[in-house]
């Protein structure tokens, strides 16, 4: 199965370890240097699971941050981009994920977009 993460902080790079273990995954990513780390099987994030995975366990995992590459034949997209919380108004900013799932022409009955908004 092929499968796209867009964002490869700390939950999507750890969606994407963990899927990479039995699906072809593709992460995306805008930080070119990120991108190079992890192609490298090296952790952009610290964290001692993620980096002894990416340096030991057979992965099948690709960093790109070309959105075409990551997106095209996906059976199954993870938007894994920052929500800004703000508490006074009770509100997320989706912006960040809802650009992702704009942009990944993904078939729309792969994508399920529920954003409530105040």
């Amino acid at each position: 199965m092929k499968i796209a993460v867009a964002g490869t902080g700390y939950v999507g790079l750890s969606n994407a370890v963990l899927l990479a273990q039995h699906n072809e995954v593709i992460a995306l990513d805008i930080v070119e240097e990120k991108v190079d780390l992890i192609n490298n099987k090296k952790s952009p994030i610290v964290d001692q699971e993620i980096e002894e995975f990416l340096a030991t366990k057979p992965l099948n995992l690709v960093a790109t941050t070309k959105p075409e590459q990551a997106f095209k034949e996906a059976e199954f997209v993870i938007i894994a981009t920052p929500t800004d919380y703000d508490p006074e108004t009770n509100y997320f900013n989706t912006r960040s994920v809802e650009n992702g799932i704009r942009h990944s022409d993904t078939p729309k009955n792969l994508v399920s977009q529920n954003v409530s908004r105040r």
